[in-house]
């Protein structure tokens, strides 16, 4: 049995992963039929059920932070998770990237220590799974190339800009590493939902962007 989910459902091969429970609530409702919830441990959100076009998809949320989500990752890949694709959140630094922007991620660096626990130094950058990234790319039509984020251990919002680097984040880089350190293929895909030194983007603005990445990502998986 894994050490933190407690599923009362049955666990897809194919799961989307999100840090806020809240949006696991969203996607669900957004995505599957008769969705169930499958895990409420340690605040933990996850769903199962079907899409429409007939794919068994979990749903699961991660919590705050790199950590979290590589633990939640190793309990899914031993209730059979075999793919899955973050959708999650990012500050960008700025330039030509603005809130509201679609990045999917071609690497990510690791930035703080907590990729140490994963296997991957500071300053390293990891990769996330090639086809299920092509795939998205495909998908999402206004995302032409994929980028390069850094993920920090504190708020993105106080991250100092990296050369080459669009936004940052606190999940990507450790969840990529403990994939690749189970054999589990992954992808991510962030909205920008705020700018250094700027506004976020309004609840309802965000809600409907992680609807439109949310169908993104279950139509990559379900094909």
């Amino acid at each position: 049995m894994p050490r933190r989910l407690r599923p009362t459902a049955p666990t897809a091969p194919d799961a989307l992963l999100v840090g806020d429970p809240g949006r696991a609530l969203l996607l669900a409702q957004e995505l599957l039929e008769q969705p169930k919830m499958s895990n409420h441990a340690r605040g933990l959100w996850g769903y199962h059920g079907s899409t429409p076009a007939g794919r068994a998809l979990t749903i699961q949320a991660t919590g705050i932070g790199g950590p979290s989500a590589a633990m939640v990752l190793g309990d899914l890949a031993e209730l059979g998770v075999k793919r899955a694709v973050r959708v999650g959140t990012c500050v960008s630094f700025g330039g030509d990237c603005k809130a509201g922007n679609l990045l999917v991620v071609g690497e990510a660096i690791a930035a703080g220590g907590s990729g140490a626990a994963v296997g991957i130094e500071a300053g390293e950058a990891v990769r996330p799974d090639r086809e299920l990234s092509d795939r998205l790319l495909s998908e999402l039509d206004e995302v032409r190339t994929a980028s390069t984020i850094v993920s920090v251990d504190t708020d993105p919002a106080d991250a100092p800009p990296q050369p080459g680097a669009a936004a940052a984040d606190m999940q990507t880089a450790p969840l990529l590493a403990k994939a690749r350190s189970l054999g589990v293929k992954v992808a991510a895909v962030l909205i920008v939902s705020e700018c250094v030194g700027a506004e976020a983007l309004e609840k309802e603005v965000l809600e409907n962007l992680e609807r439109r990445v949310g169908r993104a990502a279950s139509a990559i998986l379900s094909s």
